[in-house]
């Protein structure tokens, strides 16, 4: 049986040690923080949603798009979730769009 190239590139090493060993290529970190980025926006619309009672759906129309576009927000699957998409939902549901630093 053959392996796939690179298959075994950190067969028994631990996530955190590996994880450590590809943030040091400021390629790979930086990539990692924007997606990072992507994921937390997403999961703070999802929760906003839920707390809202909304479906995405239901978030979809009030937004005048679609629900595949909420699920791709949601998911971190789009390319980029602009302040100008983050100040419609917002004003969509009626509040606030605080953005901080830390």
């Amino acid at each position: 049986m053959k392996k796939k190239a690179g298959s075994d590139k950190y067969r028994g090493v631990q996530h955190n040690d590996a994880l450590k060993k590809e943030l040091k290529d400021p390629k790979f970190r930086k990539f990692y923080r924007q997606e990072g980025f992507k994921l937390a926006i997403g999961y703070k619309i999802a929760q906003l949603r839920a707390k809202l009672g909304l479906t995405q759906m239901d978030l979809a129309r009030k937004l005048g798009t679609t629900q595949s576009f909420v699920a791709r927000l949601e998911c971190a699957d789009t390319g980029n979730c602009e302040l100008k998409t983050l100040q419609r939902i917002a004003d969509a549901v009626g509040r606030k769009l605080v953005i901080g630093f830390q």
